[in-house]
């Protein structure tokens, strides 16, 4: 089978000389389709350096990303942008939903955008809301939803495109503990009933055992990787036991 995205020998080296800072070092790890992959590590180990990557946000200094058998490292920045809209949902810490658009308007935009049809870019997107339990809250704008059902909005609107690859960036650093475990659980849901590929950077022990793997960076390597077995039980004790191992 061949993976959604895989990395090889991938680097990012900020600034020269003696002040160059190696974010990322020989990155190689790969995530099939339908994974739940989970990156952790301390702050400043490259997390959200391989997310921005790996989403065409950021260029490496060397190595490659294949998406779909497609180098992303050739293209130039048009064909990134094209390959993202097409092919990638994003999902960010900030909901960066527009205030004076409703859920659905909000969660469609990026389709219409795209030069779909309004009706049918309404109705991906509705389903999509349909599905994250926002049935009762499609005309309620931002300001009128709480954080949990605002990041639901995101979500729906990620996953509505029907994305190769959701690249969550600490979904749920915004949100209480409660709104978090459930946005947790709705990604985990989402991975599990719809078969989506999900690569997640978390800060957080109890977020990143809802993925079925988790990979751990320090100083820009992978120190680490787990597969995690939900028939277990929980199994946040055990990543923070991980995360405290490698110093995070």
């Amino acid at each position: 089978m061949q993976p959604i995205v895989s990395t090889h020998e991938l680097t990012r080296i900020y600034g020269s000389g003696e002040a160059a800072v190696s974010a990322l070092k020989g990155i190689n790890f790969a995530i099939q389709p339908g994974e739940f992959v989970a990156v952790m590590g301390p702050s400043g180990c490259g997390k959200s350096t391989l997310l921005h990557l790996i989403g065409g946000l950021d260029r490496p200094t060397s190595g490659r990303i294949e998406m779909d058998g497609t180098d992303l490292t050739t293209l130039n920045d048009d064909q990134i942008t094209m390959l993202r809209r097409k092919k990638m949902g994003f999902i960010f810490q900030f909901f960066n939903l527009i205030p004076v658009l409703n859920a659905l308007e909000n969660a469609a935009l990026p389709m219409i955008l795209d030069g779909v049809k309004t009706a049918e870019a309404e109705n991906r997107a509705k389903d999509w809301l349909d599905r994250v339990g926002l049935t009762l809250r499609l005309t309620h704008k931002p300001g009128e939803l709480s954080g949990g059902e605002q990041q639901r909005v995101a979500v729906a609107r990620a996953l509505a495109s029907d994305p190769s690859l959701v690249l969550a960036d600490e979904p749920t650093g915004n949100l209480d503990s409660h709104a978090s475990e459930e946005i947790a659980g709705l990604l985990r849901q989402i991975s599990t009933n719809w078969n989506s590929t999900i690569l997640m950077v978390t800060h957080d022990p109890r977020i990143a055992a809802y993925a079925d793997r988790i990979i751990f960076l320090k100083d820009g390597t992978i120190v680490d990787e787990t597969i995690l077995e939900h028939k277990n039980g929980d199994q946040a004790d055990m990543v923070a036991g991980k995360m405290q191992g490698i110093g995070g």
